[in-house]
């Protein structure tokens, strides 16, 4: 299995994702300023990752303080996790995590501070390997809504690299290929970062999947010609009416999918619904650099003078999607997320 992320006894070791497909690099990070700077330039992304990742800070936060009482190591990871919150806004397992592991220091803070250390490092080993059980289920569950000979869409990367090690959207495809259901998956190339050419298409290859890599523009002419039959996609932040923030680019699909009488899924973790927030109008859009547009392939296509504008992501009304599957089941509209 394809593992982006693992802790090798002393350092968090990631799968530099910004060097795929070409080269397959992994870096070994010994501090959480370190990693709040790995989660920001991209070379861990994707939700339920990012969260994993950001969890194995806070404990390497603990491992750095020199704190002799309780509520000074309290005060060091309390600036790591407000470091590593600050990486990127969108993303609730972010959140979701920093925030459990914040929990556990203070349920465990009569232990001594070195076994409290200790014991953080576990509970982000926990984070890990739960990630992977709760992708192995969505998958499980998905697979289950995959016709025969399915020639599937899908957009951005939601596969192992996104997670810690299977995939949401990616483990869906992942578990159905294993069943014999899938005869082509469609892999848009995800502008301007290249996710869905530059990492689903890599995953493929690895996981001997048929597919082909199309631009972000071509996705409405293949629905078009009839050689879509769904689209799965995975999520950052699913608000409690199902609204959801993805890649930008999902929402264009889910209206193209509507269009086309074609069912649109989202795979993703229950951590990734955030009940506080009632809709998608209330998620917070990460805006990146310019550059990201402004240049493609080492060189300049955009003229210096033009201003960019680079959200991150969309999000996709609850009304466009047909089920959100996550590890617990599948939920259809109208969305309760409270069972």
């Amino acid at each position: 299995m394809i593992s982006p992320v693992r802790w090798d006894g002393e350092r968090l070791v990631l799968l530099d994702q910004t060097r795929l497909p070409a080269d397959e690099v992994e870096r070994r990070y010994a501090t959480w300023s370190e990693v709040a700077e790995a989660i920001r330039s991209l070379v861990v992304r994707g939700a339920p990752v990012i969260g994993v990742a950001a969890a194995f800070g806070v404990a390497l936060g603990a491992r750095e303080s020199r704190a002799t009482t309780f509520d000074g190591l309290l005060a060091d990871l309390e600036t790591a996790i407000k470091g590593l919150a600050s990486t990127r806004p969108t993303a609730v397992n972010l959140f979701w995590a920093l925030e459990r592991m914040r929990r556990s220091c203070l349920d465990h803070r009569t232990l001594p501070l070195d076994r409290l250390k200790a014991r953080l490092l576990e509970e982000a080993e926990a984070v890990l390997q739960e990630d992977v059980a709760a992708n192995r289920a969505i998958g499980s569950h998905g697979a289950a809504l995959v016709p025969d000979g399915a020639r599937i869409l899908t957009h951005c990367n939601a596969g192992a690299l996104a997670t810690a090690g299977y995939g949401t959207a990616g483990g869906v495809i992942r578990a159905a290929h294993a069943q014999g259901k899938v005869h082509l998956v469609w892999v848009d190339e995800t502008r301007p970062v290249l996710q869905g050419a530059r990492l689903t298409a890599w995953e493929c290859v690895k996981e001997g999947i048929p597919h082909r890599v199309i631009s972000d523009g071509a996705a409405a002419s293949v629905m078009a010609r009839g050689e879509v039959d769904l689209v799965v996609t995975g999520a950052d932040r699913i608000a409690a009416n199902g609204d959801t923030a993805n890649k930008i680019g999902t929402y264009a699909l889910a209206v193209l999918a509507k269009y086309h009488g074609l069912p649109f899924y989202v795979a993703a973790p229950f951590s990734t619904i955030d009940p506080t927030l009632p809709s998608g109008d209330l998620i917070p859009i990460e805006e990146r650099d310019a550059s990201e547009v402004r240049n493609f392939g080492g060189r300049q296509v955009a003229p210096t003078a033009s201003p960019v504008f680079n959200p991150a992501f969309d999000v996709t009304p609850a009304g466009l999607i047909t089920a959100i599957i996550t590890e617990r089941g599948i939920f259809r509209p109208p969305y309760n997320f409270s069972r």
